[in-house]
């Protein structure tokens, strides 16, 4: 439960600095978390191709 209140108290602050924030800013800011999600999507994909080839437990 202080996990989820940290995180929207964390998600807050955010929020905030994104409304006074520069638009050039806020669009490389986007741009790098959209390609951190990518980067982290294939990965899991990855691991669970491979997870499925063989008796492996995914970590």
């Amino acid at each position: 439960m202080l996990f989820i209140v940290a995180a929207l108290l964390l998600f807050g602050v955010v929020l905030g600095v994104v409304a006074h924030a520069p638009l050039f800013f806020t669009a490389v800011a986007a741009a790098v978390i959209a390609g951190w999600l990518g980067v982290f999507a294939l990965r899991e994909r990855h691991a669970r191709r491979l997870a499925h080839g063989r008796a492996v437990p995914v970590k």
